[in-house]
């Protein structure tokens, strides 16, 4: 059994394709460094990550592969899960081996296990795209505060910064504790100690624009207006707004 520990980093799994061919030796196991190995780990690598080898990788990939397949990938990656990397390394293996596309060969259970995380990525990077909601401070940067379900954060920025161009802005994603800032030129990742700014998963009062209190009200009574009682349907309400986002609309009064 052959083990792999690395970094756990995107770059690094890229590193420890590119070392796995290298060294004509595939891992059983991907750990994290200072992981404890399995009992049965026969043979293991450290393998140290290396931007020039991982990009060496990439752009294999990209002459390799679609724009579609090498999308599935990051979004794959961006899911968190436990074994997301190792299922990245067996496709990634598969697809480069092969002289046919395989890449939507659904019989194979790890190509449809990718297909099916990226799935549910791609669910939530919409979920942030429609439940994002702003609060302007005092200095006049519209900040929001999301936490969702995997790390898909990172895939709506573009969108975000063609929409409000105009506008300084703070996406803040408080599980996973970075964001990004838009500073009406260029977006940057940022990390906050964001505890000491909120009050029930909102921004506190002493932060807030001077008016900012008074369109949350209204935008409230305008929500509230609109609802009709005898139609509420809170199963179907949580199926199209899952409830993980409701401490963070502005229409949803605490």
């Amino acid at each position: 059994m052959i083990i792999f520990f690395y970094d756990k980093s995107f770059e690094g799994l890229l590193t420890c394709i590119f070392e796995a061919y290298r060294l004509k030796k595939y891992p059983y196991q991907l750990l994290a460094i200072g992981d404890i190995p399995p009992l049965f780990g026969k043979l293991s690598f450290t393998i140290d990550t290396n931007k020039e080898k991982a990009q060496r990788v990439w752009q294999k990939l990209q002459a390799k592969l679609s724009k579609k397949a090498l999308n599935l990938l990051v979004y794959g990656w961006l899911s968190e899960q436990p074994a997301a990397d190792k299922l990245l390394f067996d496709v990634i293996k598969k697809w480069v081996d092969s002289s046919d596309n395989i890449e939507s060969n659904f019989a194979d259970n790890d190509i449809l296990k990718l297909y099916q995380l990226a799935k549910k990525v791609s669910k939530e990077k919409h979920h942030l795209q429609q439940f994002v909601r702003f609060q302007k401070t005092q200095d006049d940067i519209y900040f929001s505060l999301v936490k969702p379900l995997y790390n898909a954060l990172p895939l709506v920025i573009s969108n975000f910064k063609y929409r409000f161009a105009d506008q300084q802005w703070i996406i803040y994603d408080i599980a996973r504790k970075f964001g990004y800032y838009y500073n009406l030129n260029q977006v940057k990742e940022i990390t906050l100690d964001i505890d000491i700014y909120l009050t029930n998963g909102k921004l506190s009062k002493e932060f807030l624009a001077t008016n900012e209190e008074l369109f949350q009200h209204m935008w409230q009574k305008y929500f509230k207006a609109l609802t009709i009682k005898q139609r509420l349907n809170l199963k179907l309400q949580k199926q199209q707004m899952p409830k993980r986002f409701w401490d963070n609309l502005i229409e949803k009064p605490n």
